[in-house]
């Protein structure tokens, strides 16, 4: 029996072993002038993630698209492992027109971090106002939405009420699969070693990443870009 253990422990290290290699032959990726690396070391966190895609989020400003922000999605090389048994082998195709795939990475039990870097200047209600009504129509939707989400909520806004976001500044948001949500912030691109707000809630949290990337998530690219390069990663030969 104890043997059985160590092999199944052998084997599962192996898996992740490979998957952490397999995410690092992916490259970093440049979205309108914006360098997103291939791997983030998250403030606060043990863990290296990596790009699992980005792409921008535009908007219609009397009646031009305007690009404001540029997004980029990291998560733990333990993603791959995690949505492989359901989605190993599909095609980009199939994984970008899956609500559930995607819903399967914001609610994932793995790290995930996101970054988004301003191509216009918005001040910080503007930024998290939107951020927040889009926020409270999934939680409503999904029937989760109470006084302690509606709390929760209170802090995300308080966090950015002083805020003034030049073109090139950075909102950083740290989910931890345990549901809770770290917000920092960054003058650059770079990455502050020291952590953010810290809010716990776990639906919040969920629901920041699914107003970018679920059923009605501001950035089709970063779908896009997700389901390209987590495709390649879940090919049924490394697994």
């Amino acid at each position: 029996m104890a043997q059985q253990h160590f092999a199944s422990a052998l084997l599962f290290f192996f898996v992740l072993l490979v998957t952490d290699l397999e995410a690092l032959s992916l490259k970093g990726l440049v979205i309108e002038g914006v360098t997103f690396p291939v791997t983030v070391k998250p403030p606060g966190s043990n863990n290296t993630l990596f790009l699992g895609g980005a792409g921008y989020r535009g908007l219609n400003i009397q009646n031009t698209f305007t690009k404001v922000t540029s997004i980029g999605v990291y998560l733990q090389g333990t993603a791959v492992s995690c949505l492989a048994p359901k989605w190993a082998g599909k095609t980009k195709k199939e994984l970008a027109n899956s609500v559930k795939f995607f819903q399967d990475i914001f609610t994932g039990p793995f790290e995930k971090f996101t970054r988004v870097t301003m191509i216009m200047p918005l001040t910080g209600p503007q930024y998290s106002e939107k951020v927040a009504e889009n926020c409270v129509a999934y939680m409503k939707s999904i029937g989760v939405y109470t006084q302690v989400e509606e709390q929760a909520v209170a802090m995300f806004l308080d966090a950015f009420k002083n805020k003034n976001f030049i073109s090139g500044a950075s909102v950083l948001f740290t989910q931890s699969p345990s549901g809770t949500l770290e917000i920092g912030f960054s003058k650059d691109s770079s990455i502050p070693t020291v952590q953010g707000v810290v809010i716990k809630n776990k639906p919040l949290s969920e629901a920041v990443l699914e107003s970018i990337i679920g059923q009605n998530g501001v950035s089709p690219k970063v779908k896009r870009s997700l389901a390209k390069r987590l495709a390649k990663l879940l090919q049924k030969k490394h697994y």
